[in-house]
């Protein structure tokens, strides 16, 4: 999938006096190279519902994979906005992310063979997918494997405090 440029944009009421915007192939080197995520979706009723998982950015998107039966699947079937979220987690220094966005259920399978490399080549041996069923084969059935292209995003400098905001 091609990523246009997003519109980048300090937000000077949440930075410090000497903050500039993060640059957004700074965000996406970040992306790449977070090891957890946080995934926020909707539960029917309305009640928000969050969960780490792991993720792997590639072409201007962020995948992620759950299993069909799953809380997170089940909500993505009645409402696919979602926001996820990495950093450091710490109160000084790095920058912390905030992608929101509708996922996107993938099925191709030459695009998933294409993922799964991606997820053992970042986890290790230990996160081998087998692509069967328009999903990941693993130990515990088949995952369904969601894309999610970022509509806004959201960066939240540490050293020195900032916040900027990427509107694709």
């Amino acid at each position: 999938m091609a990523l246009k440029e997003p519109r980048t944009e300090l937000d000077i009421r949440y930075g410090e006096p000497d903050a500039v915007a993060t640059a957004w192939t700074r965000a996406e080197g970040l992306l790449a190279e977070a090891e957890l995520f946080w995934l926020s979706t909707v539960r029917p009723e309305g009640r928000p519902h969050v969960t780490p998982l792991l993720a792997v950015w590639a072409d201007g998107a962020l995948y992620f994979c759950t299993g069909a039966a799953e809380r997170k699947a089940l909500n993505l079937a009645q409402n696919p906005e979602v926001v996820l979220t990495t950093g450091v987690n710490a109160l000084h220094g790095g920058c912390d992310l905030v992608i929101e966005g509708t996922a996107v259920r993938v099925t191709d399978e030459p695009r998933l063979t294409a993922l799964a490399a991606l997820w053992e080549a970042k986890y290790g041996a230990e996160w081998h997918f087998d692509v069967q069923d328009g999903g990941f084969a693993g130990g515990h059935g088949v995952a369904l494997v969601f894309e999610v292209a970022p509509r806004t995003a959201f960066g939240f400098g540490k050293a020195p405090y900032s916040q900027t905001r990427w509107r694709f």
